[in-house]
């Protein structure tokens, strides 16, 4: 990528030096909010060279306690349901209050080539021109739930470049976007109106995690169809919730397109953070998901050794051959890789 979206063309040049720079001179432009400079950040941060790993955890340390003030949005849906065009309109309403907004867009890889699409400038153009607008478009890989392995370390960045909102849209929908729910402070679902099939293939552990359930694309001859599903899904919310919770999920209407029903999300995403900060389980939450990342991280590098130490090669390789045949089960080819690594089994 030569450009994130969101940083205005300039004239023709000559591409700029991709030298590296000292670490200072790279938290100084994170936190002077240099758009470009916050982009070669968080490409530093999705490298999988161990050199330019271990300087973005460097750069990370320094920039940590510049971080943790945005209000951090999760936005996943069903295909078709207009996510990007409705982050696009909120994002827009948003930066002309006043809000800087970084979208952390979670691109879809070809599980062949590795490759993805990378789209989101052009199905978020105008949003992409806004000068207090950062997308920022990544390529999910094999990770489960469709979320990058870096977006947490990306949206820190974003946090100490100034942004205060920070939207992370998701790849899909399913349980395993459990992820991005598990990183944010508010996780939208977007759905769309059907025929009475509303309720079908959406499965509860999904509207379970949901702070917002929003049906889009409520406009024209789709507004009556649009109620009913409102009205479907906040019955299965009044039976999945009690009247005591600390938060209700409510489930509104809204069309992108025509930029109705925006303001009530953006009310009940305000309304939810002052909830959770009076009772603290706003703090509380934050913590929780500090010490899972920390696992997530401590599971990632143990599988990076044993996919780069040339030894633990070709251990698995041999004890995935003998699984493969059925010479040995997958428990206790398990067992004899955590052995090898040095470890005990419990």
């Amino acid at each position: 990528m030569s450009r994130d979206a969101g940083t205005p063309p300039g004239p023709p040049s000559s591409p700029p030096s991709r030298r590296r720079l000292a670490p200072e001179q790279y938290v100084t432009g994170v936190l002077g909010r240099q758009r470009g400079m916050l982009s070669r950040v968080i490409t530093l941060i999705e490298s999988r060279r161990s050199e330019d790993r271990d300087l973005a955890q460097r750069l990370l340390t320094q920039l940590l306690p510049h971080s943790g003030n945005s209000l951090r949005l999760g936005i996943t849906g069903v295909p078709g349901s207009g996510k990007s065009t409705l982050i696009e309109s909120l994002g827009l309403n948003l930066t002309r209050q006043g809000h800087r907004l970084a979208v952390l867009a979670i691109d879809p890889s070809s599980r062949i080539t590795g490759g993805s699409i990378l789209g989101d400038k052009t199905r978020m153009a105008e949003l992409s021109r806004d000068p207090n607008a950062f997308i920022r478009p990544s390529p999910s890989g094999e990770t489960l739930g469709g979320v990058a392995g870096k977006t947490r370390e990306a949206m820190l960045a974003c946090e100490a470049a100034g942004y205060d909102v920070v939207i992370i849209e998701t790849v899909g929908v399913g349980q395993s976007e459990s992820m991005v729910a598990d990183m944010v402070d508010f996780f939208l679902l977007v759905l769309i109106p059907g025929a009475g099939d509303e309720l079908q293939g959406i499965k509860r552990g999904l509207i379970e995690m949901a702070d917002l359930i929003a049906i889009n694309k409520a406009d024209g001859e789709n507004r009556t169809r649009a109620e009913r599903a409102r009205s479907q899904y906040d019955n299965v919310i009044r039976l999945i919730y009690s009247s005591d919770s600390p938060w209700v999920p409510p489930v509104v209407t809204c069309s992108a397109r025509e930029n109705t029903g925006l303001d009530t999300i953006w009310s009940d995403v305000l309304a939810h953070r002052a909830e959770f900060q009076r009772s603290g389980l706003f703090h509380e939450r934050r913590q929780m998901q500090a010490k899972r990342w920390m696992w997530e991280l401590v599971d990632d590098h143990i599988q990076r050794v044993l996919k780069e130490s040339s030894g633990m090669q070709d251990v698995t390789a041999r004890l995935e051959s003998e699984v493969q045949a059925g010479r040995i089960t997958a428990a206790a080819a398990a067992e004899r890789i955590i052995q090898a690594l040095g470890l005990k089994t419990p």
